[in-house]
């Protein structure tokens, strides 16, 4: 199956999951929406009451989240939330241009309908989203970026942006908590990317993704300065 029609099939039912994948889908989304704060201890009982599991299939998924960077291992003491930094901000918005950019182009170079059809659709399903749902909403932001990439024929470029992603997103929440960040007129934004990528204008649309991303990147960086 395209990469194009998955993305179209991806608000259908899930297959069942283990406990193990469970858990670690459970403690990312709380991490990247800043429900378990940046250096929070993870405390492996606490976990268990939270997400309903067992201990077994948390120490699996910190395990994992390790390899994400979006969890720390503090020596034989046991696990943290990941903390964030300017520094370590500056280093993501910086990959993420560079590394989407590229993977935009190849991906609009190697667009076809279904490609077109499957980015619209989950831009609707974005626009539609309530933003006060917080995990649906993330799941079709993430799903339209990852849609205008999606073209890209290489798997391991993807793989870079989609942790890129995840990476970032624990800082736009942050911008998502000030007055001044829901100022921004973030929908027309999308619509304004989405346009350029259809009408397969690899500059525009790199153009205004970059300028999408270093909006809310100035806007972050004023904010951690603060902290």
């Amino acid at each position: 199956m395209s990469t194009a029609a998955r993305l179209v099939m991806s608000d259908k039912p899930a297959a069942p999951v283990s406990a193990t994948r469970k858990a670690y889908q459970d403690l990312r989304d709380s991490i990247l929406t800043g429900v378990l704060e940046p250096g929070m201890r993870l405390k492996v009982d606490r976990l268990k009451e939270m997400f309903g599991t067992g201990a077994s299939p948390i120490r699996e998924a910190l395990s994992l989240l390790t390899s994400d960077q979006l969890v720390e291992r503090i020596d034989q003491r046991g696990f943290r939330v990941t903390t964030v930094s300017v520094a370590q901000f500056n280093e993501i918005l910086k990959l993420r241009c560079a590394l989407e950019e590229m993977a935009l182009r190849e991906s609009i170079a190697h667009a076809d309908e279904a490609w077109e059809e499957a980015l619209v659709l989950t831009h609707h399903r974005l626009a539609r989203a309530p933003r006060e749902d917080v995990a649906l909403f993330e799941r079709h932001h993430k799903a339209f970026h990852m849609a205008l990439l999606a073209a890209c024929a290489s798997p391991i470029l993807l793989k870079f942006c989609d942790q890129l992603y995840d990476l970032n997103i624990r800082y736009r929440y942050l911008a998502g908590r000030s007055g001044g960040y829901a100022a921004r007129d973030v929908a027309r934004e999308h619509a304004d990317i989405l346009q350029a990528a259809v009408d397969r204008d690899a500059e525009r649309a790199s153009a205004c993704l970059i300028q999408h991303y270093r909006k809310t990147g100035e806007f972050l960086a004023g904010q951690l300065a603060r902290l």
